[in-house]
């Protein structure tokens, strides 16, 4: 069984993003050889998630897929953006002071909403692989989404092709 283990970077923004890495995932699979098995597409961050979607053609003003504002809108009233200290328990005062020690400014610790949207839609996606092709159907589309909106940042992906 092949194992094969890659990986790129993503730049977000100071709101929600959804990048389309499908063709990322597609790349690797190509370069790992493996004709049928496993793709696994994962995020490290704990304020962001992979999902599987569909592809929309129409966009806002933002540049975000309709389905994905559609998404954005649903998650602002199930976990509400976080706006101030105290709106949730998250993050004490021991955690901040840890924060600022390590060298972040303290608001940046104000977006337990992502982390708590990433919980909900999960980090990882598995994908199976069958005659060198990801089984995504005939509209499914591979998003990095970033829920975090303190601050813009680079962010790794992760993906992993086992099979054979």
């Amino acid at each position: 069984m092949t194992v094969y283990t890659d990986s790129f970077k993503i730049q977000s923004d100071r709101r929600p993003t959804f990048h389309d890495v499908t063709e990322k995932v597609q790349e690797t699979l190509k370069k790992s050889g493996v004709k049928n098995g496993l793709a696994v597409v994962y995020s490290q961050h704990t304020t962001c998630s992979v999902i599987i979607q569909e592809d929309s053609d129409d966009v806002n003003f933002w540049g975000n897929k309709l389905i994905m504002q559609d998404l954005i809108n649903i998650m602002e009233k199930i976990i509400p953006t976080c706006r101030t200290e105290g709106q949730y328990l998250h993050p004490g005062r021991e955690h901040i002071d840890v924060a600022v020690k390590n060298g972040e400014e303290a608001v940046w610790s104000l977006n337990t909403d992502a982390h708590l949207r990433s919980v909900l839609l999960g980090r990882s996606e598995s994908i199976p692989v069958v005659n060198a092709r990801l089984e995504l159907g005939q509209f499914g589309r591979v998003y990095f989404a970033d829920f975090d909106q303190v601050r813009a940042r680079e962010r790794t992906v992760r993906i992993q092709i086992l099979g054979e």
